[in-house]
């Protein structure tokens, strides 16, 4: 069972639409849905609210690289186990339109789950990864996450947490594998990208010489002889 829903991101107008705050985005519409207020408070720093469920949900206002110090504050508060918490995320490894749920794993470089890691001393909490695409060749993905997506992209994005907020109910009775097989059922299908046919070059045939008029004397010569 899930009791603490922590979406990760940074607060701040000049961050709300970039890709590291796509856990933001999916707990605010979800809190928007289920008819739950947001509010913030001091004590926890960041932004909590509870579903009719009995559910928390979590925004931290600490900024991402601190994001563990309201999770460790208010799940010890309410005495939360880790097992017991669900963390939602920007994913570099997976492109725009992908959402997946695992428990526990590596933070490959987020220092968000790097700092809820160290501060509950633990790697067991679940985590549902909002695809976001890997950067250009030659960026930074600190400077990448930092940037709004293309329209394109966010439009992925979005699909893909309209079907996460589908399963989190499963998630939050704790039924994690009914959450997983629907979600990851849902996926698109990743587009085949064809090559263009390539242009045969036309092979061009050696142009063939008119032969060379005969000059009259060579003519004459040819049909009455030497004289």
């Amino acid at each position: 069972m899930i009791r603490l829903v922590v979406g990760l991101g940074n607060p701040g107008k000049e961050y709300e639409r970039t890709r590291h705050n796509a856990g933001f985005w999916l707990v605010e519409r979800f809190s928007q849905a289920s008819g739950f207020t947001l509010r913030k408070d001091p004590k926890f720093k960041a932004l909590v609210g509870k579903n009719a469920g009995g559910a928390w949900f979590l925004l931290p206002q600490s900024f991402m690289n601190l994001s563990g110090q309201p999770v460790q504050m208010l799940a010890g508060f309410f005495r939360i186990k880790p097992e017991e918490i669900l963390v939602v995320h920007d994913e570099l490894d997976f492109e725009p339109g992908i959402a997946r749920l695992k428990q526990g794993g590596g933070i490959a470089g987020h220092n968000g789950l790097k700092d809820i890691s160290q501060r509950l001393a633990s790697h067991d909490y679940w985590r549902l990864r909002i695809g976001v695409g890997k950067p250009p060749a030659g960026a930074e993905g600190a400077d990448y996450v930092l940037q709004k997506p293309m329209a394109e992209d966010k439009v992925a994005i979005d699909q893909a947490i309209d079907r996460a907020l589908q399963v989190l109910p499963e998630m939050l009775t704790g039924d994690m594998q009914a959450a997983v097989q629907k979600l990851h059922s849902g996926e698109p299908k990743p587009v085949e990208k064809k090559e263009p046919p390539k242009k045969e070059v036309p092979i061009k045939e050696p142009e063939k010489k008119a032969p060379e008029p005969q000059k009259s004397g060579g003519l004459l010569k040819s049909l009455f002889g030497k004289k």
